[in-house]
């Protein structure tokens, strides 16, 4: 399937010079929200995942139904401030501001295998900011897996050591 004509693409938003990868239009076409869940389902099947780990807020959309598909807990990683009860944080510069994410502190048991999930890798500082919280309390990160790539941004090289997933990659950001 060619998920490049499911994705609207948005110029000057969310400011000038960005041009966004609006995935709405892919979630829209229920063929295309249906092979992307399926495909990452197979991935994380495959790999034994136990978590998987969705990254705010369009990564919940992905995420949780993998983790459903699979028998895997879901575990959210949202903005700070969100989550109610004990949590651990990290702080991360994106292509456009910073931001700090947070996660529950027992959300994951040491050992267990985790495929972080969000729709869109940039530079990488979203998911290495997941990564980082996986990995305070002690989950082993198996895959980190998005819909989209902008590999101009270089987000990989912020995730070098891991294995990363990408279903669409474009080359001019």
């Amino acid at each position: 399937m060619d998920l490049k004509k499911k994705i609207r693409n948005i110029p000057d938003f969310p400011k000038p010079g960005i041009l966004f990868r609006d995935i709405t239009t892919l979630l829209q076409d229920h063929e295309a929200f249906k092979y992307v869940v399926d495909t990452l389902t197979e991935r994380c099947r495959t790999q034994k995942i136990d978590v998987i780990v969705g990254i705010e807020a369009r990564g919940f959309i992905i995420g949780a139904p993998v983790a459903y598909n699979i028998g895997a807990s879901f575990v959210p990683i949202r903005k700070k401030a969100k989550l109610p009860g004990k949590t651990i944080s990290a702080s991360y510069e994106l292509e456009y501001g910073s931001e700090t994410m947070e996660m529950h502190s027992d959300a994951i048991v040491a050992g267990q295998k985790v495929a972080i999930i969000d729709d869109l890798l940039a530079t990488g500082g979203t998911a290495k900011a997941a990564v980082e919280l996986v990995e305070k309390i002690n989950g082993k990160i198996v895959d980190i897996e998005f819909i989209v790539e902008l590999n101009p941004l270089n987000g990989r090289k912020k995730l070098e050591g891991y294995d990363v997933f990408s279903l669409v990659s474009y080359n001019e950001a």
